[in-house]
C-alpha cells in the first residue's frame, strides 16, 4: 500500500479499544506505542540533562589514588632507609579552563533545541501516515459495500434472467452470461474482503493492537470519512508564509548556527592562552609527618597553530569549509522545499478538475445502467450489454473514490510540507465543493 514509518509496536489487547475506532484515537495510539518515538525522546532526555547540567563542564576532574608496598634488601646485613611495608594515599584535583568552553555550552543548548525539533517533526510524520492509512482502510471499506451492491445487483438479475428463459423470452447465452456475471461479482467481493482484512491487520499492528481474523470486521468500525474540499492557494503566499517554519529549514540553520559555534569553539581552543590549575596531596604510611602538598597554575599558549600547515592550522581552516556547506546545503533545502511547495499546489489545482470529470463520469455511466436495465427488462438488451453497463457503472464509481483518496493524500503532503495541521490547512484555505 503506501509507505508508512517503521514501527515495531509492543502489542496489548484488543478488547481494550472500544469500537468505532476514530482517527484521533488510532493517532494517539501510534504515537503512543510507536519504538522510533520512544527511542527519540531517550536522546532527548539525555540531551535535556546535558543542558540543565551545563556547569560540568567547568567542574574539576577529581583523582583519589592509594597504593601499598614492602622494601627490603636482597642480601643480608643490606640496610635500607624506608624497609618494611610502606602505604601512601594521595588526592588530586585539576581544573581546566579556555575560552571555548562558553561555545561548548551553547552547543549543548542547541544540541537539546534541535532534538525537540527533531522528535516534533517524527510524531507529525508519523500522524499524517497513520492518518493516510485510516482513509485508505476507509475506502476500501466503500468499496467493499460497492461490491456487495454489486452482487446483489447479478443476484436479481440472475434471477430476472432465469425466470425470462422459463418463459421463453431469452436464450440460453443470455442465462449463461447472467450467472457468469454473478460468480465474478462474488469473485471481486471475495478478493476485495481478503485485500481488506489484510490491510486492517497491518493497521492494528501498527496501532499496536492485537489483529484477529474473527474480530476485524465485527470489532473494529473505523469512524470517519473523507471530507474532500478544494484547496485554493497560492503558491508564492505558501512559500512566503510557512517556508520558514518547515522542520527541515529550522534545522538546517541550526547546524548552521551550531557549525558556527563549533568554529568559534575550535580557533579558541586551538589558538587562544588556556589556564589549568591543579593541587594534590599526599602522605605516605598514615603520618602527618610525611604530608606533600603542591598546587600549580600554568599557562599554556599554543604556537603550532598559528604555522599554516600544521594539524591545528587545517582544523581551523576545515571547520570554516564545514559552516560554508553547511549554508549551502540550506540553500538547497529551501530550493527543494519551494519546487515541493509549487508541485502540489499545481497537483491540487489539476486534480480537483479530475474529480468533477469523474463525478460528470459517474452521474452518466448510473443514468447508462438505468437505461440499460429497464431495455434489458423489456427484452430489448441482451445480457452482455447489461453486464458491460453495470462493469462501467462500477468502475465509474471507483474512479471517483480513488480520485477523492489521492486529492486528499495531496492535502496532507501539503499540509507536512508546510509543517501545517491538515484540518487548519482545510479550514484557512479550504473552499466549498462544488
Amino acid at each position: 500500500m503506501l509507505g508508512f514509518f517503521i514501527i515495531f509496536p509492543v502489542s496489548h489487547a484488543f478488547s481494550e479499544v472500544n469500537a468505532p475506532l476514530t482517527l484521533d484515537e488510532a493517532v494517539n495510539l501510534a504515537l503512543e506505542y510507536n519504538l522510533s518515538l520512544r527511542k527519540a525522546e531517550i536522546d532527548l532526555a539525555s540531551s535535556g540533562l546535558s543542558e540543565s547540567n551545563l556547569w560540568a563542564e567547568i567542574f574539576p576532574s577529581i583523582n583519589a589514588s592509594a597504593s601499598a608496598g614492602y622494601r627490603n634488601s636482597l642480601f643480608s646485613g643490606a640496610e635500607i632507609s624506608g624497609s618494611g611495608f610502606n602505604y601512601s594515599v594521595g588526592l588530586g584535583i585539576n581544573l581546566g579552563l579556555n575560552a571555548g568552553i562558553p561555545y561548548t555550552m551553547r552547543s549543548i543548548r542547541l544540541a537539546h533545541a534541535s532534538n525537540l525539533l527533531r522528535i516534533e517533526d517524527a510524531r507529525n510524520q508519523l500522524s499524517i501516515q497513520v492518518t493516510k492509512y485510516f482513509f485508505a482502510l476507509v475506502t476500501e471499506r466503500n468499496n467493499l459495500l460497492l461490491f456487495e451492491e454489486v452482487l446483489n445487483l447479478a443476484q436479481r438479475q440472475l434471477t430476472r434472467s432465469e425466470t425470462m428463459f422459463r418463459n421463453g423470452l431469452t436464450g440460453e447465452l443470455s442465462l449463461t452470461q447472467s450467472r457468469l456475471s454473478l460468480e465474478n461479482a462474488r469473485f471481486n467481493l471475495s478478493a476485495a474482503r481478503i485485500s481488506h482484512n489484510n490491510s486492517m491487520s497491518e493497521f492494528l499492528a501498527m496501532l499496536g493492537m492485537e489483529s484477529h481474523d474473527s474480530l476485524i470486521d465485527t470489532t473494529v468500525d473505523l469512524s470517519g470519512e473523507i471530507r474532500i474540499v478544494r484547496i485554493e492557494a497560492n503558491a508564492d503566499e505558501l512559500i512566503d508564509r510557512y517556508l520558514s517554519h518547515r522542520p527541515d529549514i529550522i534545522r538546517s540553520n541550526q547546524e548552521i548556527e551550531r557549525l558556527s559555534l563549533v568554529q568559534m569553539q575550535t580557533f579558541l581552543q586551538s589558538r587562544a592562552p588556556s589556564i589549568n590549575l591543579s593541587v594534590d596531596w599526599s602522605t605516605s604510611s598514615f603520618s602527618p609527618f610525611t604530608d606533600l602538598f603542591s598546587a600549580t597554575a600554568r599557562l599554556s599558549i599554543p604556537i603550532d597553530s598559528w604555522i599554516p600547515g600544521t594539524a591545528r592550522a587545517m582544523s581551523a581552516s576545515r571547520s570554516m569549509d564545514a559552516v560554508e556547506k553547511a549554508r549551502l546545503d540550506l540553500q538547497i533545502t529551501e530550493n527543494s522545499a519551494r519546487a515541493q511547495i509549487r508541485s502540489l499546489t499545481s497537483l491540487l489545482r489539476g486534480s480537483w478538475d479530475s474529480i468533477l470529470i469523474a463525478r460528470l463520469s459517474l452521474q452518466a455511466a448510473q443514468r447508462g445502467y438505468q437505461l440499460t436495465e429497464t431495455g434489458f427488462n423489456n427484452g430489448t438488451v441482451e445480457a452482455l450489454v447489461l453486464h458491460d453497463a453495470r462493469n462501467n457503472m462500477t468502475n465509474a464509481r471507483q474512479r471517483l473514490v480513488q480520485a477523492e483518496l489521492s486529492y486528499f493524500n495531496m492535502i496532507l503532503d501539503l499540509s507536512s510540507a508546510l509543517n501545517m495541521d491538515w484540518k487548519e490547512l482545510i479550514e484557512t484555505f479550504g473552499a466549498q465543493s462544488e
